[in-house]
């Protein structure tokens, strides 16, 4: 029987389409740094699915959430 899907860093990178591993997600985060004014969703790191998932899903404030925030907090270390 399936379980309730995990909504951590994991399965969000895996959601997006980007290698998923602790190490991936890692060296992803700290060769995309973002400036303290740059918004997440409208970073060119993205491809416009991405983009398109990330905009729904904050804009929602569906599941994803809380996910995408952390998210944007380790890009946004200076922030």
């Amino acid at each position: 029987m399936l379980g309730e899907p995990e909504y951590n860093m994991n399965e969000l990178f895996a959601q997006l389409g980007l290698e998923s591993s602790d190490e991936a997600i890692d060296k992803f985060i700290e060769d995309n740094q973002l400036a303290k004014e740059e918004k997440l969703t409208e970073s060119d790191i993205w491809n416009d699915n991405q983009r398109m998932f990330l905009q729904e899903e904050w804009s929602k404030d569906a599941v994803w959430v809380e996910t995408i925030d952390e998210l944007n907090v380790r890009l946004h270390p200076d922030a």
